[in-house]
């Protein structure tokens, strides 16, 4: 009889395999369609995005009451607490855009006629 992972474990690893299966989705999308999915991955409150920083959050809030009790190196805890907050500061600045995600997202494909001009990629940014 072959050793099943708990629940969450698997959860885990169902949940990766779904995100992977997501990108693979995602780079065949016709550009709306693609605009859309990437505002629901986005979304602060209901995203993938939203849900992983909370995820992380909450992982290092487990691993500060590890780290105190000396079952975790505190740098454990550290490091997770830095990742939640740069994937809280992540989503606040990809939350400024999501506007302009769901305005493509809701454009039609035969909207594409008129070919929009392309924009510079160096922008600098503004805080």
């Amino acid at each position: 009889m072959s050793h099943l992972a708990p629940i969450p474990v698997r959860l885990a690893d169902e949940i990766t395999r779904q995100l992977g299966q997501l990108a693979d989705h995602l780079s065949q999308l016709p550009p709306s369609q693609a605009a859309q999915v990437i505002a629901r991955v986005l979304d602060p409150d209901h995203g993938v995005l939203g849900g992983v920083t909370h995820l992380v959050a909450t992982g290092s809030v487990f691993a500060k009451d590890q780290a105190e009790r000396g079952a975790l190196p505190a740098e454990v805890w550290l490091a997770l607490g830095r990742a939640a907050n740069e994937l809280d500061d992540i989503v606040l600045d990809l939350d400024e855009h999501k506007d302009t995600l769901h305005r493509v997202g809701a454009q039609p494909a035969t909207a594409a006629a008129k070919r929009p001009a392309p924009a510079p990629l160096v922008v600098r940014r503004h805080r």
